[in-house]
């Protein structure tokens, strides 16, 4: 019996001593972002660049709002194949218009990656620094943890610190 109760001892105890060499941390990776200066730069260029095909995008439509109008102000006064022409005129504006949102949003999507990309490495790689340099097991984000026990440490200011951010 005392012989089971040594060996179910010894069994449990690097158990124990595993259990508690862990060591693990949140950050808060949506708060980092936030202060970060290169999203905010990033987010500047992407504002730059939506607001050029906005501007481009109010320029196409107004052009089809003014030949429309045009045409529509001509009433019956044109003869029918010029109407028609101008009518498929408009349907192929219309198709351009429709087709040029959909590349800005496609170049849009990419810019924003494009831009974003650096940032979050940047940011997962002051992440790794702090977990390598401090000893933890695993860093969670903060945003994703559904619960949060003893135990746990918040490193958010030790990435800031990383990322020389206040």
């Amino acid at each position: 019996m005392f012989k089971k109760l040594i060996i179910a001892i010894l069994c449990c105890l690097p158990l124990t001593m595993v259990a508690q060499s862990f060591r693990f941390g949140t950050v808060n990776t949506a708060e980092v972002l936030a202060v970060m200066p290169e999203r905010a730069e990033a987010e500047k260029q992407f504002q730059d660049l939506t607001k050029r095909y906005e501007d481009e995008y109010v320029k196409l439509q107004e052009d089809f709002q003014k030949k429309y109008l045009e045409l529509q102000s001509m009433g019956d006064t044109i003869p029918e194949a010029i109407k028609v022409r101008r009518y498929e005129e408009l349907q192929t504006m219309d198709q351009r218009i429709q087709s040029f949102r959909q590349i800005v949003e496609q170049d849009l999507a990419k810019k924003q990656e494009e831009l974003m990309v650096p940032i979050q490495q940047k940011l997962m790689d002051a992440i790794n620094a702090v977990g390598s340099e401090n000893g933890f097991t695993y860093i969670f984000d903060a945003n994703a943890a559904y619960y949060k026990g003893a135990g746990n440490e918040d490193v958010t200011p030790l990435v800031k610190t990383k990322l020389g951010i206040q």
